[in-house]
């Protein structure tokens, strides 16, 4: 059989992931900060993009829609002989009623035009270095306007803290000098995260001066800084309250035991009685395990919602798009038709049309497709904004992408670091999925987030003389018509930091001991 090379034309059909339609999938799951740094790099790039300001509005398809000039067409109605009439019924007014103001004003003594005679300046008495303060004032010498963030005090971190006392306590340069790497090596807690041995050998020192520098740092404020473990952190709180005896050791020595709540380990090895290990739990449990937490590490930012749900006036919901997470872009036209007659890359600036017109195009499916999640997820979890967590439905996402004719990717895409403000709270849109649970003789499921819920409230309503077991808790949830197994039961606590039945019981009798006491 001979080879030989033939033509032949096929016709199929196939889909093909072009750049934009992968970057408009990105732009779905984007955060508002995600978001809004890919538009200022688009913009930096692309000159027929803007920024559109806040009284400025945009149509679907990004231009610059023309605002009703009401003062200035006002103003084109009149007429000139109308204002020199106003200018004359002004004049008049004045030349006819400014006499009679002033008498008055001499009759019933309120004309402070000159409140201190004595001064030479009649106009203006203030002090001028307490004006030259107020930038703000109008007619003031200063014409700037003031910041409010100069008036704003400056936060302290750990670091400046300490190197504000390391002087005080350390009068030798050589100490100072080690103290500060010690300072360099703390964490955000105020744990000292360092070796002594190589902090020595690094700064060519002894051991024992390194020592005696950190002993001298374990003194300053806050107390419990520069520790290298718990219970030195602990030790060094109970050393400054004089209360570091030798069963206080022993218990800080013994920490796990603690956490496990065997008290009967515990008075053995301190060798104190029940009432004595109470007190010293108590002393325990008033000492900060975290003494750097107390300083500004960084700035703290909060979560803008995306989405916004309120009550509507006919007993349903009104869900509405944060408009301040929402892109403000525009598409410069008239730019383009000024550039396109003079410039002669026409190329460029097609392509550069083409990419806005996408961008603005692709903004608006993405708001559009948010809203569309939203509003069936306030469908699906009515009951929950009217009654609480109690109602929370389970949901998944193929029936969240079945009601809208999505697909389930384009649901979790847009679930995903997207926020809902409801009258019950901020949540995000990924905590109305929750895992379906079988009700007893084939009720209505019950929700994940809302069983374990109910886990919780039974725990923190127990007494001390009635802790509940994972087999009780069992049987409670059965009453209210909800199958779960143990196990599950048990999953679900530890997944909680809840601790046994055993360590409650232990807790909770020492707790009700101490506030006997």
């Amino acid at each position: 059989m001979a080879l030989s090379a033939n033509l032949f034309l096929r016709q199929s059909q196939s889909l093909v992931m072009t750049p934009q339609l992968m970057q408009s999938i990105q732009l779905l799951q984007m955060t508002h900060f995600e978001l809004t740094q890919f538009i200022a790099q688009e913009v930096e790039k692309n000159p027929l993009l803007e920024f559109a300001s806040n009284d400025e509005d945009i149509g679907s398809n990004g231009e610059r829609e023309a605002k009703d000039e009401r003062f200035d067409a006002a103003d084109e109605g009149h007429s000139d002989d109308d204002r020199n009439s106003g200018d004359l019924a002004s004049d008049w007014y004045e030349s006819e009623n400014t006499g009679h103001a002033d008498r008055l004003s001499d009759e019933l003594d309120t004309n402070f035009s000159n409140v201190f005679p004595d001064d030479g300046s009649p106009q203006r008495a203030d002090a001028p270095e307490l004006l030259s303060q107020w930038k703000s004032m109008p007619g003031g010498e200063a014409g700037d306007s003031y910041d409010l963030d100069d008036f704003v005090a400056g936060q302290i971190s750990l670091r400046d803290h300490l190197n504000e006392q390391i002087p005080f306590s350390l009068p030798s340069m050589a100490d100072r000098l080690i103290a500060q790497h010690l300072v360099d090596q703390l964490d955000d807690a105020g744990y000292l995260q360092a070796d002594l041995s190589e902090t020595a050998e690094r700064l060519g020192a002894s051991v024992a001066d390194i020592e005696r520098v950190l002993g001298a740092l374990q003194l300053l404020d806050p107390p419990g800084v520069f520790a290298r473990s718990l219970s030195e952190c602990l030790a060094i709180q109970l050393r400054q309250k004089d209360r570091f005896d030798p069963a206080m050791e022993r218990l800080i020595q013994n920490l796990e035991l603690l956490a496990r709540r065997d008290f009967a380990t515990l008075k053995r090895l301190c060798g104190v009685d029940e009432e004595d290990l109470l007190d010293m739990m108590a002393e325990i449990r008033q000492l900060n395990p975290k003494p750097g937490s107390g300083f500004e590490t960084g700035i703290s930012e909060a979560i803008m919602p995306d989405i916004v749900v309120r009550p509507s006036s006919d007993g349903g919901w009104l869900v509405e798009l944060n408009p301040d997470t929402l892109p403000r872009v525009l598409v410069s036209q008239s730019y383009f038709a000024s550039v396109s007659k003079t410039s002669q890359d026409h190329a460029f600036l097609s392509e550069c049309l083409q990419n806005a017109n996408w961008l603005t195009r692709s903004l608006d499916q993405r708001a559009k497709t948010i809203m569309k999640v939203a509003s069936e997820i306030v469908r699906q979890q009515d009951a929950f904004l009217v009654h609480g967590v109690d109602h929370l439905r389970p949901l998944n996402l193929k029936t969240v992408a079945d009601a809208i004719k999505m697909h389930e990717s384009t649901v979790s895409r847009v679930t995903s670091n997207k926020y809902m403000l409801t009258p019950r709270g901020l949540f995000e849109l990924k905590y109305f999925f929750t895992v379906s649970i079988s009700a007893v003789e084939g009720g209505d499921s019950h929700s994940a987030e809302a069983v374990r819920h109910k886990i919780r409230m039974l725990i923190s309503q127990e007494s001390p003389d009635a802790v509940l077991s994972d087999d009780d808790i069992v049987d409670t949830l059965k009453k209210g018509g909800i199958d779960l197994a143990r196990r599950t039961v048990a999953k679900y606590r530890e997944a909680m930091n809840i601790p046994s039945s055993v360590q409650r019981r232990r807790e909770k009798r020492a707790l009700a001991k101490v506030a006997g006491f």
